[in-house]
């Protein structure tokens, strides 16, 4: 039985028997950075929603952590304070090593796109990531997905925040996760293009998958206008809606 907490916005943890694993810890209080968007979104300062009053009890039980890239919004300083002060050993992209050893982090694993290695008994391997459309997946800079392979559970993918590009279509045709998490916000600054997938780009997403998608990145950054409610509607107009499941904050999947 694997248990999948939807935290908040992309943060989110795997539970198996063995393991805790807390995926990009955005754990700070709501309002404590700036907004992202001043017009073609509402300002309003971030995280737009609070943490879910029922994940201390999770949170306390984490023995390994995974992180996607270095944005606020997938770990934020109250994230880094939580990793050193519980010593979690942290898996990153060996881009981002340098960066979050420096802020004090164990990192004890990095990883190079289309790599493969030992993870908890298993397999992680390291999975491009292109952060936006055009010019601005450069300042964007580096992120990395992750495809796991944990002892009897079922096979996932992290694709973080991605547009839908050649590796994730290898990885969703070749690979067939049976999860997939996907970051369905449609995120976009007041300038340059939408910084992940777009709808249309989300519906291939569903379509090429061959197993369940779970929904992140919604409602909690104030520059990802695309809510559940949206999504939903769109899926049942597309009769994808039996494919992807959108956990509200703090719920709990359990996954047999």
């Amino acid at each position: 039985m694997l248990k999948i907490h939807h935290i908040r916005n992309a943060t989110m943890i795997l539970e198996t028997e063995h393991e805790v694993i807390l995926i990009d810890p955005m754990l700070g209080g709501q309002g404590i950075m700036p907004t992202f968007t001043l017009f073609r979104h509402k300002a309003r300062k971030n995280p737009t929603v609070p943490m879910p009053n029922n994940v201390k009890p999770i949170l306390d039980k984490v023995t390994h952590c995974l992180i996607t890239h270095q944005h606020p919004d997938h770990i934020d300083n109250k994230g880094v304070e939580f990793l050193i002060q519980k010593n979690i050993p942290v898996t990153c992209s060996i881009k981002d090593e340098k960066a979050f050893k420096k802020k004090g982090l164990n990192v004890v694993q990095t990883l190079k796109y289309w790599e493969e290695q030992s993870f908890l008994g298993g397999t992680i391997e390291g999975i491009p990531a292109r952060h936006g459309y055009g010019f601005v997946a450069k300042p964007m800079g580096n992120v990395i997905g992750f495809y796991l392979k944990l002892p009897n559970q079922k096979s996932i993918y992290l694709s973080s925040d991605t547009i839908y590009t050649d590796s994730v279509d290898k990885v969703l045709k070749n690979y067939k996760p049976e999860i997939s998490v996907l970051a369905c916000g449609a995120a976009q600054f007041d300038l340059f293009k939408q910084l992940i997938m777009n709808v249309e780009d989300i519906l291939t997403f569903v379509k090429n998958s061959s197993g369940k998608v779970i929904a992140n990145h919604m409602e909690s950054i104030n520059h990802c206008p695309l809510t559940r409610t949206e999504l939903k509607e769109i899926l049942t107009n597309k009769q994808l809606a039996n494919k992807v499941l959108i956990p509200e904050d703090g719920e709990i999947m359990e996954i047999s």
